[in-house]
């Protein structure tokens, strides 16, 4: 008897979702053979394949890889967790781990945390529920809560944009107590003496400003005036912050920036008062954005590798899905300060 070719109507079981059996039926094979060419390909023939490809695209039908990885506990899913995807410092973290983890047969779901812990603990008990092939969180600050879930329910874990002597499990970043200090030291030899910082209110940030201030102490400069703004930061936070700086009629020379936005906004603030930059104010931004190289004057800032950041992560929870060993599951990418016009 020919196979029937017809579209099936979606069943009426459970959700009313096309089934493997909808599939089978269109393909005219038995759900099992339908199964195999889903799940084990290399264990059909060519002509099988075909026909259930054919079906699946006809019926829209999505294999439930939850209930195919029950037997070998792979969903083939990792999910990361980023502050915000309005702000562009982590969109080339998600774009390099996204294509890495593709390469390899991963997707990746992203979660939106915020800056608030509360937020981040409801996001990462879904999360874990569901039971990723690995986790890929921003920063290493995380409530007591979340904290003991994670190390309790056995998924790999990459903390990254940070670093930490007592990481949950795997980590991929850099020092921002280091950025602060060496900003300090690039502004002290080019002669600069009246120091800023505008930052946001993010922990990371604020631990950028906080050794900011240690070091510019360290080098037996007067406390450096500083504002602090409602992160993710935005152009128009930094131009606020450079006016609430002049109004304080405190004189500076030098202003260090959380972000490339805020350090864009500083820019676009002093030249509307006619600050010359750099020849009045330097100014230093972080991120190495797009646009940094391309304004005038072009914007000197701490550059990080955000992509290897990315990268390294999908290598990471590939190889430990995998069962390979991490021997060195700590890395410090570093950073590098990019002198242009503006400072």
């Amino acid at each position: 008897m020919p196979a029937d070719t017809s579209t099936p109507r979606k069943s009426r079981r459970g959700s009313g979702a096309v089934t493997l059996h909808d599939v089978a039926k269109l393909a005219g094979v038995a759900p099992i053979t339908a199964s195999r060419a889903i799940n084990t390909p290399g264990q059909v023939s060519e002509d099988v394949r075909k026909k259930v490809g054919d079906a699946i695209a006809r019926t829209g039908y999505v294999p439930n890889r939850l209930a195919g990885g029950l037997a070998s506990t792979r969903s083939r899913l990792v999910a990361a967790v980023v502050p915000t995807i309005t702000g562009p410092v982590f969109l080339q973290t998600v774009q390099a781990l996204t294509e890495a983890l593709a390469a390899r047969g991963y997707q990746l779901m992203l979660g939106q945390s915020g800056y608030v812990g509360s937020r981040e603990d409801a996001l990462l008990e879904a999360i874990i529920g569901r039971r990723p092939d690995g986790i890929v969180l921003t920063g290493i600050m995380h409530s007591n809560e979340g904290r003991k879930r994670l190390l309790a329910c056995g998924i790999p874990v990459v903390e990254t944009w940070d670093l930490t002597p007592t990481p949950i499990d795997m980590l991929v970043g850099f020092s921002h107590a280091e950025v602060g200090r060496r900003v300090v030291e690039f502004l002290h030899a080019k002669g600069r003496r009246r120091l800023a910082v505008i930052s946001g209110d993010d922990e990371r940030a604020q631990r950028r400003r906080e050794a900011f201030h240690a070091a510019a102490a360290a080098l037996g400069l007067k406390r450096a005036p500083d504002v602090t703004v409602a992160a993710p930061t935005t152009l128009r936070s930094g131009r606020a912050a450079l006016a609430e700086l002049m109004q304080r009629r405190g004189e500076v020379d030098a202003v260090f920036c959380s972000s490339d936005l805020l350090a864009l906004g500083v820019m676009t603030e002093a030249r509307s008062r006619g600050i010359d930059v750099p020849g009045q104010l330097a100014v230093v931004g972080f991120g190495d954005l797009e646009f940094a190289a391309d304004l005038h004057p072009a914007l000197t800032t701490v550059r990080i590798n955000a992509a290897e950041i990315g990268r390294q992560a999908a290598q990471f929870i590939v190889d430990r899905a995998e069962g390979l060993a991490v021997p060195s599951p700590v890395v410090d990418i570093g950073f590098s300060i990019v002198e242009r016009e503006s400072a």
